[in-house]
């Protein structure tokens, strides 16, 4: 073999290894590349699902009133209730032939809202009516023959004492008169009898139209045309006892749940701000109607009544309210000003790390933010380092971390 042939050899088995470790290089560059993105993925999951997840609840921080002005002594939660419910029924057992309301209706007092079948009850309108234009003509027949016996009477008397009749005839016209009278006297208790059978009839004839018994909203609709009603129920689920729930908007009203440990607090005409759980920035004027004379000793709470100074109608019955019961402070300087820093509840602020420290909750994390607590308002606590209308974990887990992944939970009644 000529030289020449073997430098070429050596040349392609140089170009074939250079490949070779080029291709090999390539490959090991691509595996650290997948193992790199593969990890970073696996911690990325880690970070996402292996984080710890809390379900916590939430209040709302509030601004203090100005010193000298209403504070905040007390939080309760409870919810709007109405004063004026009713499930409308029929006052007799019938089958429902027509039914004039759906839910979200609004009805005036006496308006129409159903009829039941009539038909029974107007045949015996019809005759209690027939009864009593009968009695009023017999009445006219007896008053008829009564002035016939009076001019009888009259005309026997006159003869008598021109001595042409006899005394007995005189006695007989007054007997017939005294009988006719007594007659027409029970005639006409007899036309009161059938007045009053016509206006029972009417009543039960009456009785098939359904109104309404005030002013308000149907919340219910709870019968169809062609089912019975019934003031009782009958059994078997076949007969209906209500036909609709109306309910008065205008006497809605707040019931909290007040532990019996600060119902000192709380006093009649004592005034009060109410927060809905679905207007959390609606600041609503409200006052303690009463306070009920009774303690519930499973739950330790006692019930108090809030009057809503301010109708509106986004507030709906069973919504969920926190009231704020406020106390009138009177001021200790002429230009006191309002505390410095927002009321968040007590168990909200918790040690880190040697810090006070609450969590706001913003979309599904729990942030921590430092913050410096102040005075104490039952059991609120002014803290300074945080803003108005924040949401804050009320009892944040000894776990929990800044960032960490939180569910809003709703505190049960």
């Amino acid at each position: 073999m000529e030289k020449s042939e073997l430098l070429n050899q050596l040349r392609l088995q140089s170009h074939e290894r250079e490949h070779a470790e080029t291709r090999s290089l390539r490959w090991l560059w691509i595996t650290l590349a997948i193992v790199i993105v593969l990890a970073a993925a696996g911690v990325g999951a880690w970070l996402y699902f292996g984080q710890a997840h809390f379900d916590v609840q939430v209040a709302t921080s509030t601004t203090p009133s100005a010193n000298g002005g209403d504070t905040a002594v007390l939080q309760a939660t409870g919810y709007v209730t109405a004063r004026r419910e009713a499930t409308v029924s029929a006052q007799i057992t019938g089958t429902l032939t027509a039914v004039m309301i759906e839910e979200g209706d609004h009805v005036v007092e006496r308006q129409v809202i159903a009829r039941l079948e009539d038909t029974a009850q107007r045949a015996n309108l019809a005759q209690a009516r027939a009864q009593l234009r009968s009695s009023q003509a017999l009445l006219v027949l007896y008053q008829a023959t009564l002035a016939q016996n009076r001019r009888d009477l009259k005309r026997n008397q006159d003869l008598v004492g021109r001595k042409l009749v006899a005394e007995q005839a005189v006695e007989l016209a007054q007997t017939q008169v005294d009988t006719q009278t007594a007659q027409v006297s029970t005639q006409q208790k007899q036309i009161e009898l059938a007045q009053a059978s016509v206006q029972a009839a009417q009543v039960q004839l009456d009785y098939c139209t359904v109104r309404a018994p005030f002013t308000g909203v149907v919340i219910a609709k709870a019968a169809q045309v062609g089912e019975i009603v019934s003031p009782l129920s009958a059994g078997g689920g076949f007969t209906r006892t209500g036909v609709g729930t109306i309910v008065d908007m205008d006497s809605l009203e707040i019931e909290v749940d007040v532990n019996e440990a600060y119902i000192n607090r709380v006093e009649p005409n004592q005034p009060a701000q109410t927060v809905l759980d679905a207007y959390p920035d609606w600041k609503i004027p409200s006052h303690v109607i009463a306070v009920i004379p009774t303690a519930d000793k499973g739950k330790a709470t006692v019930k108090v009544r809030v009057g809503i100074e301010a109708k509106d109608p986004r507030v709906l019955p069973d919504m969920g309210a926190r009231v704020s019961f406020l106390e009138e402070k009177k001021p200790d300087k002429a230009n006191a000003g309002p505390p410095k820093g927002v009321l968040v509840p007590s168990s909200s602020i918790v040690q880190r790390d040697g810090h006070s420290v609450v969590f706001t909750v913003e979309n599904d994390r729990a942030h921590a933010k430092t913050v410096t607590p102040q005075q104490t308002y039952g059991d609120l606590r002014l803290v300074e380092g945080l803003g108005s209308g924040q949401r804050v974990v009320k009892e944040p887990p000894g776990e929990m971390k800044d960032d960490a992944k939180v569910t809003v939970i709703t505190a049960k009644p």
